[in-house]
């Protein structure tokens, strides 16, 4: 069993507007992109983003080897309870997540 950090190439989140995060997970090699892509649930990362799994939209793209998904902020961006104004920390929340071969 490997993290999803260990197979990917990069992890990376970001703000999709003001109400929206978006988080890309890009992988370097067809095989192990495929591997992530038929194991990783989309529950799974919603529950790790603390997201409802109905509201998550997940992209696969696999022209470039890229998983992506989009949630609405915990809080809206510049918001009192906002604690990342850019979003760049979330991808984070990934990190140690299991991907079973």
């Amino acid at each position: 069993m490997a993290t999803l950090l260990q197979l990917a190439d990069a992890i990376r989140s970001k703000n999709a507007g003001p109400f929206w995060l978006t988080v890309d997970v890009f992988f370097d090699n067809d095989a192990v992109y495929s591997q992530v892509r038929d194991s990783l649930k989309t529950p799974d990362v919603a529950r790790r983003m603390g997201a409802a799994p109905e509201v998550v939209k997940r992209f696969d793209i696999d022209a470039l080897r890229v998983i992506k998904f989009s949630l609405p902020r915990p809080a809206v961006q510049g918001t009192q309870g906002d604690r990342d104004m850019h979003g760049a920390a979330f991808a984070c929340l990934l990190h140690d997540l299991d991907i079973s071969p």
